[in-house]
C-alpha cells in the first residue's frame, strides 16, 4: 500500500497561486488540511481524504500497484472556483485524474462547498 498523503499536501502547498487564494490560519499554517480543519469558521480553507487505497496489478501474486481514490473538498464564503481550478492543476501534475465535481451549498453555515474526486495507479516501488 502507498501512503500517497504526505505528497500530496506537499503539492498543494507548493502550489503558490493556490496558496495566495487559501491563505493561512491563526497558527501561521497553511488552510490545507488532511480530513478536518483545526477551526471551524476559518475560510476558504480545504480538506483532503483517502477514499480507498487497493492492491492492483500483480506480478507473481505479488501486487505491484495501489488504485487510490482521494477526495478533496473547497470551504468558502465566496466562489469556490480559482481554488477548485488550482487545486485541479495540482492533481493532475501527480498523475491523478478527476473521476467527479459537485458544487454543493451547506445552507446551514451559509458556505460554498465544492468536492473533487480524483483517482491514479501507482507502481509500488521496492524498499
Amino acid at each position: 500500500m502507498i501512503d500517497i498523503k504526505p505528497k500530496i499536501l506537499q503539492a498543494l502547498e507548493s502550489n503558490q497561486a493556490l496558496i495566495s487564494l487559501v491563505g493561512h490560519d491563526k497558527d501561521g499554517e497553511t488552510r490545507i488540511y488532511q480530513v478536518t480543519a483545526p477551526y471551524a469558521d476559518d475560510f476558504p480553507r480545504i480538506t483532503f481524504f483517502e477514499m480507498d487505497n487497493v492492491d492492483n496489478r500483480f506480478a507473481d501474486d505479488t501486487a505491484i500497484a495501489s488504485e487510490i481514490r482521494i477526495q478533496i473538498d473547497v470551504w468558502s464564503k465566496g466562489s469556490t472556483s480559482k481554488i477548485a481550478n488550482e487545486v485541479d492543476k495540482t492533481m493532475k501534475s501527480l498523475g491523478f485524474r478527476r473521476t467527479a465535481s459537485t458544487d454543493l451549498y451547506e445552507d446551514d453555515t451559509k458556505v460554498f462547498h465544492k468536492g473533487m474526486r480524483y483517482k491514479t495507479n501507482q507502481m509500488i516501488e521496492e524498499e
